[in-house]
C-alpha cells in the first residue's frame, strides 16, 4: 500500500466501487436535448443561434459570457426548437437551448476515429486557443475553464502539473474506466498541458485502490516515452481529490487561505479533463461528451453502468435506459455521496461536468438521531482544511459572522468529513455551508464597496 497522502485530516469511507468492472457504453441519442448555458464556473454562455436554426454536432451554439466562461457546442445535429428557461439539477431556472435530434452529423474537421495522435503542436498559444474554442472545462467538479487555468498570471510559474486520478468519492468509477480504456489519450492530453505550462514536472496521481489503472498508466507512459512525467500511487483517503489535499500529498506544499494552487507552483487537472484536452487539440472535437456512472447501494451489479453521454441528455432518459429508478431509492444524487447534490428534478439534463446518477437507499441516507455536541473533537481531527467545525457550528448558531470570518469558515471545501465523523449526528456541514455563504457575501460586499470608493476617489482627483 502506498503511504503518500495529505497530512491534515481526512476519513476512510468504504469506497464501494461496484461499477468498476463495467466497461463504458455509448448512450444512444434521445429525441430531444436541452443544452444549459451554465455548463461551467463563472458567467453563463450567451446563445448565438436562433429558434429554427439547423445545427450540426460540434457547432458553436453559445459564446462565453465573460472572462471566466466557456463556449458551448451542440451535442447533436438537428433543429433549435426553443431558447428558454428550464429547471436544472438544483431546480433553478437556467436558459437552455432545446434541439430536436435529427441525426449525428458533425461539423467539418472533427476526427472521430480511434487513431492515436501523439505529435504535440509547438505553438503554445495555438494550443490554448484550441482548448478555449472547444469549450474545455475542468471535469473534476468545479468546471473551471481550462484555457484560463493553463495560462497563469504573469509572474506565476507552474512547477508541477498534477493529473488527478484519485476519484476518492465512493461509488464513482467513470474516471477509473477512462484510465483503463483511454489510457494513452489521457497521457497525451497531460503532455499537451505540460507543454503549455513550459515543460514542468507532471505527476499522474492515482489512489492505490486502483492498481489496474496504475499499471495501465505506467505501461502506456513507458511506451509513449514522454519526459519529466511519472505515475504516483497515493494512499486511499478521502478527500484526496481536493486540489489543496492533492498538492499537499504530491508536492508537500500547503496552499494558503484564499490563495490559488499556482501560488505554490501547482496546476491540478482531472483525468477526464486531460482526455478532453487531447480530443480538442489532437482531434478538433469540442467538449460535448463525458462519462458518468449509474450506480448505488440499491442497484444490483448487472444494473450498474458507466456511460459515455452527450451534454443535454435528460437524466430521466438515462435512468430509463439503464433500467429505471430502483423502487427502494430514497435519494438520487448527482456526484458522490460525500459532496454530491441531491437531484431535485430528474427531467434536468446532463452538463459537461455530470459524473453520476447515484441511487441511495434509506439505510444509506437516513441520519441518526441528533444529540448534543460532546466536544470530542473528531470533526476537527477529520477536517482536511484544519478548521474546527464544532466551533464554526456554535458561531453560526450565535450569528457571529465576524468570528466566523476570523476562523476562516470560507476555507471550508464542503467535503462532509465533519458530518461523517460526528458521533452526535449534528448536521455540521449544513450549518457550515450556510455560514460560509453568509461570510462570502460579506467579503464580496466589502470588496465591491472598496472598489467603488477607489473609483470615486479617482474621479475626485481628476476634478
Amino acid at each position: 500500500m502506498a503511504k503518500i497522502t495529505f497530512n491534515i485530516g481526512g476519513v476512510h469511507p468504504d469506497d464501494s466501487k461496484i461499477a468498476k468492472d463495467r466497461p463504458i457504453e455509448v448512450l444512444p441519442l434521445p429525441q430531444t436535448v436541452w443544452v444549459s448555458m451554465a455548463q461551467h464556473l463563472g458567467a453563463p454562455a450567451k446563445p448565438v443561434v436562433a429558434v429554427g436554426d439547423k445545427v450540426l454536432a460540434g457547432q458553436v451554439i453559445a459564446e462565453p459570457g465573460g472572462f471566466i466562461s466557456a463556449f458551448v457546442h451542440s451535442p447533436v445535429s438537428g433543429t433549435v426548437k426553443s431558447i428558454a428557461p428550464r429547471k436544472d439539477l438544483a431546480g433553478n431556472n437556467m436558459t437552455h437551448i432545446e434541439i430536436a435530434v435529427e441525426g449525428d452529423e458533425w461539423v467539418e474537421g472533427v476526427d472521430l476515429s480511434d487513431t492515436l495522435v501523439t505529435a504535440i503542436p509547438e505553438d503554445r498559444q495555438a494550443i490554448l486557443d484550441k482548448i478555449k474554442a472547444c469549450g474545455v472545462v475542468g471535469l473534476g467538479g468545479a468546471t473551471f475553464p481550462t484555457h484560463v487555468k493553463l495560462n497563469p498570471a504573469p509572474g506565476s510559474v507552474a512547477e508541477c502539473l498534477i493529473i488527478n486520478g484519485a476519484e476518492c468519492e465512493p461509488f464513482l468509477t467513470s474516471d477509473y474506466r477512462i484510465m483503463l480504456e483511454k489510457t494513452k489519450e489521457i497521457i497525451v492530453g497531460a503532455a499537451i498541458m505540460q507543454k503549455v505550462l513550459g515543460g514542468c514536472r507532471c505527476v499522474i496521481a492515482i489512489e492505490d485502490n486502483k492498481p489496474e489503472a496504475i499499471s495501465a498508466m505506467r505501461k502506456a507512459l513507458g511506451e509513449l516515452g514522454y519526459s519529466n512525467m511519472e505515475v504516483l500511487p497515493l494512499m486511499k483517503k478521502y478527500p484526496q481529490g481536493g486540489e489543496k489535499q492533492l498538492i499537499d500529498a504530491v508536492m508537500h506544499r500547503q496552499v494558503g487561505s484564499g490563495a490559488l494552487p499556482i501560488s505554490v507552483g501547482a496546476v491540478v487537472q482531472n483525468m477526464a479533463t486531460a482526455l478532453a484536452v487531447y480530443e480538442a487539440v489532437q482531434k478538433n472535437k469540442p467538449l460535448v461528451t463525458n462519462t458518468l456512472t449509474v450506480t448505488g447501494d440499491c442497484l444490483p451489479v448487472e444494473k450498474q453502468h458507466n456511460y459515455l453521454f452527450r451534454i443535454g441528455m435528460p437524466l430521466s432518459y438515462i435512468a430509463e435506459y439503464a433500467g429505471g429508478v430502483p423502487g427502494d431509492a430514497a435519494k438520487i444524487v448527482s456526484g458522490g455521496p460525500m459532496m454530491g447534490k441531491a437531484i431535485a428534478n430528474l427531467d434536468a439534463c446532463t452538463v459537461k461536468g455530470s459524473s453520476s446518477l447515484l441511487y441511495l437507499s434509506e439505510a444509506m441516507t437516513k441520519r441518526g438521531e441528533q444529540s448534543a455536541c460532546i466536544r470530542c473533537g473528531k470533526c476537527a481531527q477529520a477536517c482536511p482544511m484544519g478548521l474546527e467545525p464544532f466551533l464554526l457550528y456554535r458561531l453560526y448558531k450565535a450569528g457571529n459572522t465576524d468570528e466566523l470570518e476570523k476562523n476562516a469558515v470560507h476555507d471550508c471545501i464542503e467535503c462532509g468529513c465533519c458530518l461523517y465523523s460526528c458521533p452526535a449526528n449534528i448536521p455540521l456541514l449544513d450549518y457550515i455551508r450556510q455560514a460560509k455563504g453568509q461570510v462570502l457575501g460579506i467579503i464580496r460586499a466589502r470588496a465591491a464597496a472598496a472598489k467603488a470608493a477607489a473609483e470615486a476617489a479617482k474621479t475626485n482627483e481628476k476634478k
